[in-house]
């Protein structure tokens, strides 16, 4: 009897294990250890509410939305951005709002007190429509200033994204000089570039890409076609990426 109680012990541990390397595996395939994607779109253009935000919550994809306010020069450019209601849906949405200066002007033209200013308007526009102040910082044309480094920092900014065309390394990257890839470009060329990233990409690796109007018609030159963002988006899905907004780097870095 005894023998018989031990052998049932032994089966049902040895059940046990067979289910942890079962559970372990589907956790694998799942996509939990995954590489890290990281996607923002800048530039407030009007592609980001009709199409790029939907998506997004197709798939259950985070997003952070860099707002500016472009000069409106006429009427037809006032359609082709979005208006601070339709930036507080995308808040609604769970998106991040975070602050690209007021009119897209570059950092390393400005002195102190303007910087601050440019901050500070997109901060007080976010107030007004019950947006959370913005923790991410997007460079204009990505172009950088010792300054605005202290400047963000005395702000309460804690990431701003840069270009540089590389992955985040949190152990050698500052946070307010945080790398990023392009998704620019809507030919074949444009696709293998962004291909190759996610396919080369490894558990572990955090990928903050750049995009602008998916389509983008006020700046052609930084557009990337809905048909390639959209195949971006699924690969990313059905391999298991996790994709989140800039703010949520909080939880996969120390």
């Amino acid at each position: 009897m005894n023998m018989i109680k031990k052998t049932g012990y032994f089966l049902l541990i040895l059940l046990s294990f067979q289910s942890c390397k079962f559970n372990k595996s589907e956790k694998s395939e799942s996509g939990s250890d995954a590489p890290i994607i990281v996607l923002t779109f800048d530039d407030a253009v009007i592609s980001h509410y009709t199409y790029v935000a939907p998506l997004l919550k197709q798939y259950g994809f985070g997003g952070t939305f860099f707002i500016c306010e472009y000069p409106r020069r006429t009427p037809a450019d006032t359609l082709q951005y979005m208006n601070w209601n339709q930036i507080s849906e995308l808040n609604n949405m769970g998106f991040e709002i975070g602050n690209h200066t007021r009119t897209h002007k570059h950092v390393n033209s400005m002195h102190r007190s303007e910087m601050e200013e440019q901050i500070a308007y997109i901060e007080d526009k976010c107030k007004a429509h019950n947006i959370p102040k913005p923790v991410s910082f997007a460079y204009p044309g990505y172009d950088t200033a010792s300054l605005a480094k202290v400047v963000l920092k005395d702000m309460g900014y804690t990431y701003a994204r840069i270009g540089g065309s590389r992955n985040f390394v949190p152990a050698q990257d500052n946070l307010l000089l945080i790398p990023s890839y392009s998704t620019t470009g809507s030919d074949e060329n444009a696709k293998n570039r962004i291909m190759d990233i996610l396919k080369n990409s490894k558990p572990g690796d955090i990928i903050v890409f750049t995009i602008h109007g998916v389509p983008d018609i006020v700046h052609p030159h930084v557009n990337t076609s809905p048909e390639l963002f959209s195949g971006y988006l699924k690969y990313m899905h059905d391999h298991g990426y996790k994709v989140i907004a800039m703010r949520d780097l909080k939880n996969y870095i120390p």
